[in-house]
């Protein structure tokens, strides 16, 4: 009876300060609606210690309840994501226990190399389900808004390619390659030789597959390598999607590594995410906390500031900065679709458990770029003391040209 009397006063609370299309169903049988609309998401407590999940309602502790099976929820992802947002905005005090935190995280090869097992081991089958065709895990571009999911992450590649100035003939390392999308265009477009490394096992099988499905064998060699354990000198350098696995304390190493492995006049792309909390701190609410748990071990989010500072003690100019936050949230969208349009697939090839973290943290992930909890920068550079006449004059050979008709050609 006491637990229900809290949780009594709290709805009573919670109705007093918004609207939500949510319907609470308890033990008992009870349904409580937070609005006259008709709920769009359903939380239902299957006994009465599970009341406690909604009187604290953070990210992290619905979040786990849910994965756990220890509460019952229903509905499209981003509605959910949404009420328990607003539930968690209303009830917690962004501070304390879910301020944005940093977290200090030990970093060594055998964490590093666990965390990306964990999380891109599942199967390819699992990303084969919400990725595009080309199994492109990371921001794509939306170059004009309404591109579909695979033509922006095709964008996107040609956008890394234009930015590094790649040129044919170039030696090319991508740091991080996943399953060699962007290895194998620079090979079809502009003949390079490229290196893609990977921790992972699956990604390194598959993309190796998918070179020799291409014919391009003679031009890309896929690694299952530690970048530390590179060797050699690159005219071109790419990260797609890796720094964040770096940890905060060794962001001057890992730019340092980068530097050692470039040419003299070389270019290099980070592509990343970003904390928006100047102190590096975690997204609000338990979010991160809830992250660190179930979907990326050890993973830090550092600040832009922080990133670019670190970039200048690793001996790397910064030549462009480009904030593509919006194309994330777009990204996760599309992502959230797919993976919700698969979700007996999903289920089948994951299971129940692995399923609910997914639904969550792809909605999760859209959401938090959507409200600046988090961003994702494009930071391009070279090797730092160089004379000026190393730089572009201007930003134009980023994009494609553009003909008389309006139409794009290829630059």
């Amino acid at each position: 009876m006491f637990v229900q009397n809290q949780l009594s006063h709290w709805i009573d609370g919670i109705r007093q300060q918004l609207t939500l299309p949510l319907r609470i169903e308890l033990w008992n049988g009870q349904q409580v609606d937070l609005s006259s609309e008709t709920p769009r998401v359903t939380i239902r407590l299957p006994n009465v210690a599970a009341a406690r999940y909604l009187l604290t309602p953070s990210l992290s502790n619905l979040g786990a309840a849910y994965v756990e099976g220890a509460i019952e929820v229903k509905g499209k992802a981003r509605d959910m994501i949404a009420v328990v947002n607003a539930l968690a905005r209303t009830t917690l005090k962004a501070e304390g226990k879910f301020a944005r935190l940093a977290r200090s995280i030990r970093h060594n090869r055998h964490k590093d190399a666990e965390a990306i097992r964990y999380h891109y081991d599942v199967s390819n089958d699992f990303y084969q389900a919400f990725l595009d065709p080309h199994m492109v895990y990371s921001c794509a571009y939306f170059e004009d808004g309404d591109e579909d999911l695979p033509t922006a992450q095709l964008k996107k590649i040609d956008h890394i390619l234009r930015k590094i100035e790649l040129q044919p003939g170039q030696t090319l390392l991508d740091i991080g390659c996943g399953w060699g999308a962007l290895v194998i265009r620079a090979a079809q477009q502009y003949q390079a030789r490229c290196v893609g490394v990977t921790l992972s096992e699956n990604q390194y099988a598959l993309a190796q597959q998918r070179v020799r499905e291409a014919g391009l064998e003679h031009l890309i060699e896929i690694r299952l390598q530690d970048y530390r354990d590179v060797r050699g000198q690159f005219d071109r350098i790419t990260s797609v999607g890796m720094f964040e696995h770096v940890g905060l304390k060794h962001l001057k190493e890992y730019f340092s590594a980068i530097h050692q492995l470039l040419a003299p006049d070389g270019v290099v792309m980070n592509h990343g995410i970003t904390s928006t909390d100047a102190d590096n701190g975690e997204t609000p609410y338990g979010g991160g906390e809830f992250i660190e748990r179930y979907v990326f071990p050890h993973g830090e989010l550092a600040h832009i500031g922080h990133v670019l500072k670190a970039m200048q003690q690793g001996q790397l100019e910064v030549c462009d900065v480009e904030n593509l936050r919006r194309h994330y949230a777009r990204t996760c969208a599309l992502w959230t679709d797919n993976f919700e349009a698969q979700g007996e697939r999903v289920r089948t090839l994951a299971g129940d458990k692995r399923y609910r973290i997914w639904h969550v943290y792809l909605a999760g992930c859209s959401y938090a770029f959507e409200h600046d909890w988090i961003s994702l920068y494009q930071i391009v550079g070279r090797k730092a003391g160089q004379r000026s006449a190393a730089l572009p004059w201007s930003r134009q050979h980023m994009y494609p040209a553009v003909s008389a008709g309006g139409r794009q050609t290829s630059s």
